[in-house]
């Protein structure tokens, strides 16, 4: 990455720019999606500088699901096997306690993959694995606690930011294309004035962590939902403890934090007795961390200059936990589609327009899917007092073979499959 004169470069709203810095392809968000892609064009002795505004990847409950899509492209390049050396634990599907009987709307153990699996690493561990595998190539470069404030445009096109760095002074990074891979709040969406459209109806969860105890309760697949009255429960094997969630209908925050937490044990408790004895360490308030859920796409995803990917681009609903891995197959087709533009130098806007092309299709389709279980199923069981049965239609579809397999697919893979192709 070269470093231009600082006297060259001109003052931008009376902030004195420390430097001025160029690189093929800044990337903004050091999430999974912006990971990965930093990775793949690092592979390909692409420049590429990674921009993460935190100082270090931990936070509290992001999603840490890796699906057999993940896990193939993984593999082509020789990282499967290191990742399933950590520490991990795996789901292949869901059982859900209904009053009518337990119920599995789908298992990944049927599917054709040498990955027939959702791989649970903790996020922050799987972003330093990526950022580290990286760092071996020396066309990387990662800034912690790199703030980006500013777009850099010239003429409508965007040449990169200008950024807080860990110095506390501002810094401008240029480059023929800027990543937008900063989440759901993306600022480079807002400051490209670029707009989502909301896909599905909003809901709550609140999560929290249960400690595992003798004699505890078994997951087979590695997954329990429960539904209760107004409610739906979600625990997850995180090996050494219970991810726990639970789901409410929006706008209910303040009602069930007024009863406090001995309601939200009871409540749990009327869904799984079996996690009494596990509830009893739920004693303050400050254990459990509220998630907003929505589901967003925007009509576009680029301008010149310019590309969003991931949560930038599209919001996932949490149903499937799909959201980290339509987010890295972005990152996969626009490393496959904007490789030759980055090393000729030039990436145009039709160039950014194929990217949304391949993803945009299979993002509808996952998000249809997700909008009509929550609007069939979810929807039903948060806002009724008895506790819902399995619709019929549900329970015939995964007793056709033909048919039983179709949700694993969509979840596993997409509905299209993405591959890694030769640089």
């Amino acid at each position: 990455m070269a470093t231009l004169p600082a006297p060259a470069v001109k003052q931008a709203q009376h902030d004195e720019i420390r430097d001025v810095q160029t690189t093929s392809c800044c990337i903004v968000g050091g999430g999974p999606a912006g990971a990965i892609l930093a990775l793949l064009l690092a592979r390909r002795g692409i420049s590429v500088t990674l921009l993460e505004m935190h100082k270090d990847f931990d936070r509290e409950f992001r999603g840490d699901t890796i699906h057999p899509s993940t896990l193939e492209i993984l593999d082509q390049i020789g990282l499967a096997a290191p990742l399933h050396s950590m520490r991990h634990s795996k789901v292949s599907g869901p059982v859900i306690n209904f009053p009518d009987g337990p119920f599995r709307p789908f298992d990944l153990t049927r599917l054709k993959t040498r990955f027939p699996y959702i791989l649970l690493v903790p996020q922050s561990q799987f972003l330093d694995f990526l950022t580290t595998e990286a760092a071996k190539y020396p066309s990387f470069r990662l800034i912690m606690r790199a703030n980006v404030r500013k777009l850099v445009e010239e003429n409508g096109v965007v040449q990169g930011v200008r950024y807080l760095g860990p110095d506390d002074n501002w810094h401008e990074l240029r480059a023929p294309l800027t990543i937008g891979a900063d989440g759901r709040f993306s600022l480079l969406r807002q400051l490209a004035s670029i707009e989502p459209v909301k896909t599905a109806p909003p809901m709550d969860v609140i999560w929290f962590r249960l400690p595992k105890l003798p004699h505890d309760i078994d997951l087979p697949g590695g997954l329990l939902g429960g539904i209760g009255p107004g409610r739906i429960l979600i625990v997850l094997d995180r090996a050494d403890y219970w991810q726990t969630g639970l789901v409410f209908p929006k706008g209910h925050y303040q009602e069930l934090h007024a009863q406090g937490i001995a309601a939200i044990r009871q409540t749990v408790v009327e869904i799984e007795p079996r996690l009494a004895k596990n509830l009893e360490s739920l004693t303050d308030w400050h254990q459990l961390s509220l998630l907003s859920v929505e589901s967003s796409l925007c009509p576009c995803w680029h301008k010149p200059g310019l590309l969003l990917i991931g949560d930038a681009a599209h919001v996932m609903s949490p149903v499937g936990g799909v959201g980290i891995n339509y987010a890295i197959q972005d990152a996969v087709v626009a490393a496959n589609l904007l490789t030759a533009p980055l090393k000729e130098g030039r990436v145009t806007e039709s160039n950014l327009a194929q990217v949304q092309r391949q993803r945009e299709w299979a993002i509808r389709v996952i998000q249809r899917m997700q909008a009509s279980m929550q609007n069939n199923l979810i929807a039903k069981a948060l806002n009724t007092k008895v506790r819902p049965r399995v619709p019929w239609q549900m329970r015939l579809l995964v007793r056709i073979p033909i048919l039983r397999d179709v949700p694993s697919r969509l979840i596993a893979f997409g509905p299209r499959r993405v591959r890694l192709l030769e640089a």
